[in-house]
This record gives structure tokens, C-alpha cells and sequence, in this order.
């Protein structure tokens, strides 16, 4: 049967496709109360039972993080206040550790995991998983593109337009190589309305888990 999330992601998504043509305080602040009610309240008892279910997939407890709906403009030029989105995550407070995160909008549906926030020596232990793991590690995305449809996601800061020395241009994970972050997200399981939105996160992750237990390993 389906659990009452269904109901959370169908409100949010046509609240959230309003907001996104009325993104000004004027609209948003008479819809407060209904935000926090029917969005905000429901998506973080969503995170605190997938906070669950998570640490019994991997063995390991994760904190949950409900992403602000207000955003940072001080440094962007869109200066709109508002996200239109519902972005939830799941870590473990080491910089380092892979990260599961769950998104949904109205123009997608999809949970994920990866390295967020790579720089200085961290970014030169990833290079160098690439490089001698980078076999393994693709081998384990192909496998959940397979079972998941799975890809990369363009979540994180942007590639470098070259590889980085030492390493060859020509290096058989050279995409990889230029990556500052690695995250990789699937469609939420197919048939989700009907077995409900917990069941199919937790189809989802089971799928994603072999890369995350490659990356964790390392990593953490």
C-alpha cells in the first residue's frame, strides 16, 4: 500500500512548480504556514525513517539534513530567495565520507549517493582511487546503471576541462580524473505511488549500495 509520503511529494511538487513563477517573498510569506505543514514537517519525518533504514543498509548511523528552502544569494547572480525544490541528505559528519541524498521537483524524482566537497589532500586521494581503482569502480556504476539506471550526476562544482598531473591525458578514466566531486543518482524505483515512497527509496539504495560500500571503504 502506499504510505502517506506520496501524498508529500505530490503536494510539494505542485507547490514547489507555483513557487518557481512566483518566487518572491509576497507570494511565499502568505504560504509559510502551508509550506511548514504540509512540506517541510512530513519531509523531515521522511529523513529521520530513511536516516534508519540507511544505517541498517550500510552499517553505519547517518545523520538526516532537510536542505533550507531559503537560499544563499550573496554570491550568486540569481538572486531569487526561494528553492524550488525538496532536497534531503544523509551523512556521517567526516568531510570525506560519502553522502545519500534524496531530490524531488517537478521535473525530477531521485535518490543518489557521493563525494561532495573534494579539495586539497582529499582531492588527491580521490585521483589517486581513480587511478588505481577506477576499473572496479566503474565496473560497480555499470552495474547499478543496470539495475537502477543510474548515471552521474552533474551535482558539485563543475569538471576541470583537462586531466590533472601527473596524470596522462590520455588516461582511460580521464572523465573521472577531472571530477571534483563524484555523485551518482537514480529515478526513485518505478512504482512507487503503488508500493509507497519508503519502499521505493530502499529499492533504490540497495541498488546504488555497491558503489557506496567501494567509495566508503576508501574513504572513510
Amino acid at each position: 500500500m502506499p504510505d502517506g509520503f506520496v501524498e508529500l511529494i505530490d503536494t510539494s511538487n505542485a507547490f514547489f512548480a507555483d513557487l518557481a513563477q512566483n518566487n518572491t517573498r509576497s507570494w511565499f510569506e502568505p504560504r509559510k504556514a502551508q509550506y511548514i505543514a504540509e512540506i517541510r514537517k512530513p519531509a523531515e519525518l521522511l529523513g529521520e525513517i530513511l536516516a534508519e533504514d540507511i544505517a541498517h543498509l550500510t552499517g553505519k548511523p547517518h545523520d538526516p539534513k532537510l536542505f533550507r528552502i531559503y537560499r544563499d544569494v550573496r554570491f550568486s547572480k540569481d538572486k531569487t530567495p526561494y528553492n524550488a525544490h525538496l532536497h534531503l541528505m544523509w551523512s556521517r559528519g567526516a568531510a570525506t565520507a560519502p553522502v545519500w541524498f534524496f531530490g524531488s521537483a517537478p521535473d525530477y524524482l531521485t535518490v543518489g549517493m557521493g563525494l561532495v566537497g573534494l579539495q586539497g589532500p582529499a582531492l588527491a586521494r580521490f585521483r589517486t582511487f581513480i587511478d588505481s581503482r577506477g576499473d572496479t569502480l566503474k565496473a560497480a556504476m555499470g552495474g547499478a546503471a543496470q539495475s537502477a539506471g543510474a548515471a552521474i550526476s552533474d551535482w558539485g562544482p563543475a569538471p576541470l576541462k583537462n586531466v590533472p598531473k601527473p596524470y596522462d591525458p590520455d588516461h582511460p578514466h580521464a572523465d573521472l580524473l577531472k571530477r571534483k566531486a563524484l555523485a551518482i543518482s537514480a529515478p526513485l524505483a518505478a512504482g512507487w505511488r503503488e508500493t509507497g515512497v519508503v519502499p521505493a527509496v530502499q529499492s533504490t539504495l540497495k541498488a546504488l549500495f555497491p558503489v557506496w560500500r567501494l567509495i566508503d571503504a576508501e574513504f572513510s
